[in-house]
């Protein structure tokens, strides 16, 4: 029996990216899982890319699990109000696990431009996209999981602690989603489920293989253009830590942590795809990007 056979997962965001492969890996465990964002076949969103939630759905299909497309802009409360009913009368009222992904920020991101020599009006849409869609299908989709006393909330961000990140709009929504996960872990522990924050390293998504030029075949002739590409991951790497995570009886045990895909890689010992278990936290510590004490 798969680890997460008859689980029911939604994952908010899984169009690409991080999203994807976590939306995949938990097919890959068994699990049932619905798969939501803004471009669907024939309604793409404003990001300018052509994956779509259905092409994610069939993904996780032919993983071994079951995937469920459902078209939400989870910025729009009705929409996601409606995808947790949908949950509760398909599911018969069961929701094992959330994971919130939506982001939505790279349109709106300029790297080395001061917060007020940015648009006001980006830097604030950024938060209502990657924080405030968070806290709104949390709102409607934790109910499900105290009903049943039992359950994992997981915030996918940048980083694992509250350092800046190079800009100030991406440093609020990214550092939100760990306190996200740090505070509804407080308010969800009488009720037994777990909230946690994961994040990927040097993430090798398509957007990223696309803005170096090369695909999944030959990603490594990246390098040239920046070395410490050679130490990225897949979004798979990420979804088996999430999917260890889900099938972890003592999840509580984490609940409230900020984690890592390579720490969560020592732990629970899945490799990414290609079977290397890249770590960027031992390697960022050898460049210098952090002192070996910060090391997660």
């Amino acid at each position: 029996m798969k680890p997460l056979e008859g689980h029911i997962a939604v994952v908010a965001g899984a169009t690409r990216g991080a999203g994807r492969g976590i939306a995949e890996m938990l097919g890959e465990a068994g699990a049932t899982v619905y798969v939501t964002g803004r471009s669907s076949r024939g309604q793409l969103s404003d990001m300018g890319r052509t994956e779509t939630i259905e092409e994610t759905a069939e993904l996780v299909t032919a993983r071994g699990g079951r995937g469920i497309p459902v078209r939400v802009d989870h910025t729009v409360e009705e929409e996601v109000r409606a995808l947790f009913e949908q949950v509760r009368r398909e599911q018969d009222g069961r929701l094992d696990l959330l994971v919130n992904d939506v982001w939505g920020g790279d349109s709106l991101m300029e790297w080395g431009k001061m917060f007020w020599e940015r648009p006001l009006a980006d830097g604030l849409l950024m938060q209502r996209r990657a924080v405030h869609s968070h806290m709104i299908t949390s709102y409607y989709g934790a109910p499900l999981l105290v009903a049943n006393r039992r359950g994992l909330i997981v915030e996918i961000t940048d980083g694992w602690d509250y350092r800046y990140r190079g800009n100030l709009y991406y440093s609020l929504a990214k550092i939100s989603a760990i306190h996200l996960a740090e505070a509804m872990a407080e308010e969800l522990r009488p009720h037994h489920v777990a909230a946690v924050a994961v994040t990927p390293g040097f993430l090798r998504s398509e957007a990223m293989l696309d803005h170096f030029g090369v695909t999944k075949d030959n990603w490594r002739d990246a390098a040239e253009k920046d070395p410490h590409f050679m130490m990225s991951e897949t979004p798979h790497y990420v979804g088996r830590a999430v999917a260890a995570l889900a099938a972890d009886p003592r999840i509580m045990d984490k609940s409230g942590q900020a984690l890592t895909s390579w720490g969560l890689s020592d732990e629970y010992g899945f490799a990414d795809e290609d079977g290397s278990r890249p770590h960027w936290g031992n390697y960022a510590a050898e460049q210098g990007f952090y002192a070996e004490t910060d090391k997660p």
